[in-house]
């Protein structure tokens, strides 16, 4: 039997997998979410979300993408891990995504042949169908400076109104200053947002969160308020990291047969983490 089943849980409640359903939406989280959707409505063009590892970047991405899949009027393709090594790869997965075919011409495609494509396929669905296209690339930080040219070719494509794209990029604080180098690309940012760790209660709200979802409905709690402070200290409020304390704190109640998680069982469980990164990084002797 599954831990959390000892416990009274249906799910796992602390897994780091980015799953919508367990997204707890901080203020951070909410304010990102209906700034980039309102941006998308007013098709501005260019919206920028960037945020250190474990602040909840790609659960957000998660999120995001099945509200706007859920808008019958929204053609959404969203890029997950964008390793790209050309410009010609890039473009011809964007051309796969959107399901174009590339006129024949008896040669293999450049890159004029596919930005030709997809201009084409975008005014048709903006312009003629009046539907709104959206190109969400999580872990932009991977994208090589060549690839990131491409998007500003991309959102050149517009009607006096409007971009014609809407495209969202999610990614890692080192994104900004590539980003901000090409200036006839952070000149089209229309919406910039950074992602900060939870605050306190919302440490304590995001645990709440999760083990109602995973199916939790005892009236006495699994964390105690010490429990949930000493956790909030060690994880500076990185939603990935209170994941995985968390979990190991569930796990603990198990093995050691204990009814909550107190401040004891964190603290030990923090000292045996910091012991295990000590074994694992030895400073050792400087032979000089």
């Amino acid at each position: 039997m599954s831990y959390y089943k000892i416990l009274g849980l249906e799910k796992e409640p602390f897994s780091t997998s980015p799953d919508p359903e367990f997204f707890y939406q901080s203020k951070e989280h909410k304010s990102a979410l209906y700034r980039a959707r309102v941006a998308i409505e007013l098709r501005r063009g260019l919206s920028l979300i960037l945020g250190d590892v474990g602040t909840g970047k790609t659960t957000l991405s998660r999120k995001l993408s099945q509200l706007l899949k859920a808008d019958n009027n929204l053609v959404v393709v969203v890029i997950l891990n964008p390793m790209y090594q050309t410009q010609e790869e890039f473009l011809a997965d964007l051309v796969d995504r959107f399901h174009l075919e590339l006129e024949p011409a008896g040669r293999e495609p450049k890159v004029m042949d596919y930005l030709k494509a997809i201009e084409k396929f975008l005014f048709q669905k903006c312009v003629i169908e009046n539907q709104t296209v959206v190109l969400v690339i999580d872990e932009c930080q991977k994208m090589i400076d060549s690839c990131l040219e491409v998007l500003r070719s991309l959102l050149n494509y517009e009607t006096n109104e409007y971009k014609i794209l809407q495209l969202i990029l999610m990614g890692q604080m080192e994104l900004l200053p590539r980003i901000s180098s090409i200036r006839n690309l952070w000149d089209r940012v229309a919406f910039k947002y950074v992602l900060n760790p939870l605050e306190e209660n919302e440490v304590r709200e995001l645990i709440q969160f999760r083990l109602i979802h995973a199916g939790y409905m005892s009236r006495y709690p699994l964390f105690s308020d010490d429990a949930i402070r000493a956790i909030y200290h060690y994880t500076q409020g990185y939603p990935r990291k209170i994941a995985m304390l968390c979990h190991d704190a569930l796990e603990y109640l198990v093995m050691h047969r204990k009814e909550m998680v107190d401040k004891e069982v964190v603290q030990e469980l923090i000292q045996s983490d910091q012991q295990f990164r000590n074994k694992s990084h030895p400073l050792g002797d400087n032979p000089g």
